[in-house]
């Protein structure tokens, strides 16, 4: 588990883990990133007062390089990654440990259910949990059992692991996708089953929403320089929807300075089709059963699409572009661009 200013979660992460019932023995093993908020001396208290934790340090604060040396620091034949920001259902690590058994595959996930403690916070898990707000993955809410593409943290054999080179360093986010394209290259499965689930608790502050996508986006934008086409088509829709609003703001601006007039205006109207058909379905979200509550959720709801969608949309054309270089996720860490303290 991976951990940086996670104080609020942490606690919650870890008893989640701790009350997983297995019939050998296991361990959790903290990477410590340097947090500011008191997570570290939480971590701390934990592993004091339950042997099974251990803990490694993560001075470089990035999500893959803490996974990686939480994984050579470990000492047994199977890795179960899990989250800071994430709670295992009961029974999941003994349920898939059983389906790694079963279908030889080297790597187990299961469904991601974000849920939310806030009406801000709920209206991103609901956007989470539609195949709207974060273009259909299959983790994100199917109910069919078979091979993935990628899985949701992820349970894996080590020895696959080791074979094929643990995480790469050099990608700050979208790691997970980059490790299960290497592994099904190296002719192993990936399996989603979708009996697993994990509670995912999504950003507090729409601020904090906004960073994480951009970044997100970010190094998608890399692995589309790196791996091409091996990206699906999913990831392109919200780089199409920015580029839209781009053009129609440009449209806008040419026919209020009424150099775009009769006949040519109304062919290039067209461009504002696409962005009223996504506001329609933005409003329905948000409006039906389930798009919130309350109406300060449902309002929400009209924020936090469009929110996760051109921030995401925004990050992914400038990592395209010129790459993602330092790009860091630092929606935890208040108005630095920076990991480290």
């Amino acid at each position: 588990m991976p951990v940086l200013n996670e104080r609020a979660y942490l606690e919650h992460a870890v008893a989640s883990v701790l009350a997983q019932e297995l019939q050998g023995p296991s361990e959790l093993v903290l990477a410590l990133g340097p947090s500011t908020d008191g997570t570290t001396e939480l971590a701390r208290r934990l592993a004091d007062e339950d042997d099974r934790i251990r803990l490694v340090e993560n001075p470089a604060a990035h999500i893959p390089v803490g996974l990686n040396a939480a994984i050579r620091a470990s000492r047994h034949p199977t890795i179960v990654r899990v989250d800071a920001h994430s709670e295992l259902a009961p029974g999941y690590a003994q349920r898939a440990l059983a389906t790694l058994e079963r279908t030889g595959a080297a790597n187990v996930g299961g469904v991601m259910r974000a849920d939310g403690r806030t009406p801000f916070q709920r209206a991103v898990a609901r956007a989470y949990n539609s195949p709207i707000g974060l273009g259909g993955g299959a983790y994100h809410g199917t109910t069919h059992e078979g091979e993935a593409e990628s899985a949701y943290l992820g349970v894996m054999r080590r020895s696959v692991l080791e074979q094929v080179g643990l995480f790469d360093e050099s990608i700050r986010r979208g790691e997970d996708w980059e490790l299960n394209l290497r592994i099904r290259q190296a002719g192993h499965k990936v399996w989603l089953d979708p009996q697993l689930s994990v509670t995912y608790w999504p950003r507090e502050s729409w601020w904090r929403l906004a960073r994480q996508f951009r970044a997100t986006g970010a190094w998608r934008g890399e692995l589309v320089r790196r791996y091409g086409r091996s990206n699906g088509l999913r990831f392109f829709a919200p780089p199409a929807l920015v580029l839209n609003v781009a053009l129609a703001v440009i449209v806008g601006i040419l026919q209020l300075a009424r150099v775009l007039t009769g006949v040519a205006s109304v062919v290039a109207s067209i461009i504002y089709l696409p962005l009223i058909a996504y506001a329609v379905l933005v409003a329905a979200m948000a409006l039906r059963p389930g798009g919130g509550r309350t109406p300060r959720e449902r309002l929400w709801t009209l924020a936090v699409l469009p929110t996760m969608h051109l921030a995401w949309g925004f990050g992914f054309i400038a990592g395209v572009l010129r790459g993602a270089r330092d790009t860091v996720d630092a929606s935890r860490l208040g108005t630095r661009n920076t990991p480290l303290p």
